[in-house]
């Protein structure tokens, strides 16, 4: 016997919980976005990154204002995307904040690289984003950030991080 779907009117004062619980049950990709440079740069992790033309090649992902992130790529008009695998779930916790790291401090414990952009990417990712800024735009409490991606590098290791209940798991090929 298969359990009853749970309806919610998301109007009342459970509604925010409610939307957020529906969200933990979608499976996604777990990828890092990375923006600015040197010791004036940050990052985040984002299961909201997906593409949105092959040609021109552009990506968009969903990133919250109060972010330490949403300025840099702001100010610095690039951002990278490095789409984690299994092996990165340490490099996922860090960009998440856990233990309270911040900012630079983030990158620590992994190899970066640089492409065409000057965004920091993850050396071993199983596939990164080297993008451009095109636009932010503001909805609810995140943006929407459209970038032109410059280049592009893949390592099909065979497996995938992913983001589902609340938690990291790994997605084997």
């Amino acid at each position: 016997m298969s359990e009853r779907l749970m309806l919610r009117d998301l109007s009342t004062s459970e509604g925010a919980a409610a939307f957020r619980a529906a969200m933990r049950l979608l499976v996604g990709n777990v990828s890092v976005i990375t923006a600015g440079a040197g010791r004036d740069r940050s990052g985040l992790v984002v299961i909201s990154m997906v593409s949105l033309s092959a040609d021109p090649p552009k990506v968009i992902a969903c990133v919250n204002r109060s972010s330490s992130t949403w300025p840099l790529i702001e100010r610095f008009g690039h951002f990278g995307v490095s789409s984690l695998g299994p092996q990165h779930q340490q490099v996922a916790e860090r960009f998440s904040g856990f233990g309270g790291i911040k900012g630079a401090d983030r990158y620590e414990g992994a190899d970066w690289i640089t492409l065409a952009t000057g965004a920091s990417l993850l050396e071993d990712a199983v596939a990164v984003f080297d993008c451009r800024l095109d636009e932010m735009i503001d909805r609810g409490s995140h943006s929407i950030v459209i970038g032109s991606v410059a280049a592009v590098g893949t390592r099909d290791s065979g497996g995938a991080l992913t983001y589902w209940r609340g938690g990291y798991r790994a997605l084997a090929a």
